[in-house]
């Protein structure tokens, strides 16, 4: 990744975070195996300040989407209190294979380490650490395969969907799975973890019978070739500066998922563009969006 696609990624700035909308498929930092990460190039991000940002929390190597960097110790700090208190507020969009049969709920599985030679592959485990996940079907679709083929039966959802005109069911309902052997159903699920636990949603998604599309450790993808994980950080909001508004940042969807959501139902806009602060300059930041 070159310095200038670094910095094309960045959707806010100001004088003590950054956001940027992490890339699918590359590590946040480097592993034990080695290998090329994000953080190998957050020297492109100091603009004037004497050293790069560091991360303040960690996303899965294939999930995409709002990344938070602190610029300096005492912002990273500050960020690090907020994360570990829950006050920052996560939402993911998500694609999963198969139908819930309710349009929304809360999922609270405790989890725990799969096993000590997975690494950090997880399972529910009720003596693990307690986990939470709010939950609500935005729409569906259905498939002639898990992974190619027309789609039928596109459904509108409750909310950001193209609105309550074009969905066929009654105003609430996120529409109705087909019947049996006329095809795979799809979901866009939008989550919001309440608590952070390693593979939080992916464990949970699963656990609950319709894992996340493109899981090769969790779901039913294969290790290559397959459609990519469908789980992507649409937006964060951190309340970082007191008696001011919370930074709200949103993550343009990636390429990889357009197509199912938009099957989905999903319409395909993404809003306004990003005003970015000076490297010093901590004046209240304004809610914005990114369009690539």
């Amino acid at each position: 990744m070159t310095p200038e696609e670094m910095v094309s990624r960045l959707l806010y700035r100001d004088g003590l975070m950054l956001v940027i909308d992490k890339p699918a498929g590359l590590a946040v930092h480097r592993g034990p195996n080695g290998g090329e990460s994000l953080e190998d190039h957050f020297g492109a991000l100091r603009f004037g300040l004497p050293r790069a940002p560091a991360l303040a929390h960690r996303l899965d190597r294939d999930t995409s989407g709002c990344l938070v960097l602190g610029r300096h110790r005492k912002a990273l700090a500050q960020l690090g209190r907020l994360f570990k208190n829950g006050a920052i507020d996560k939402t993911y969009w998500v694609v999963v294979e198969g139908s819930p049969d309710c349009d929304g709920g809360i999922i609270e599985l405790p989890l725990g380490r799969l096993d000590v030679t997975r690494g950090w592959w997880m399972k529910h485990d009720p003596k693990g650490q307690a986990a939470v996940t709010r939950w609500r079907v935005m729409g569906r679709c259905s498939f002639t395969s898990p992974w190619r083929g027309e789609a039928d039966l596109p459904q509108a959802g409750r909310v950001g969907v193209n609105g309550a005109d074009a969905s066929p069911h009654p105003a609430g309902f996120a529409g109705d799975p087909p019947p049996p052997g006329e095809g795979k159903v799809l979901t866009w699920l939008e989550l919001e973890p309440l608590t952070g636990r390693t593979h939080q949603l992916r464990v949970h998604c699963a656990e609950m019978g319709w894992p996340v599309l493109g899981d090769a450790i969790y779901g039913t993808a294969p290790r290559s070739g397959g459609p990519g994980l469908h789980l992507h950080a649409r937006e964060i909001v951190v309340p970082l500066y007191k008696n001011r508004a919370p930074v709200r940042v949103t993550a343009p969807v990636p390429g990889h998922m357009r197509e199912r959501l938009m099957r989905c139902g999903w319409d395909g806009e993404e809003t306004s563009s990003p005003s970015f602060r000076g490297a010093n300059d901590v004046s209240e930041p304004e809610i914005h969006n990114l369009e690539r």
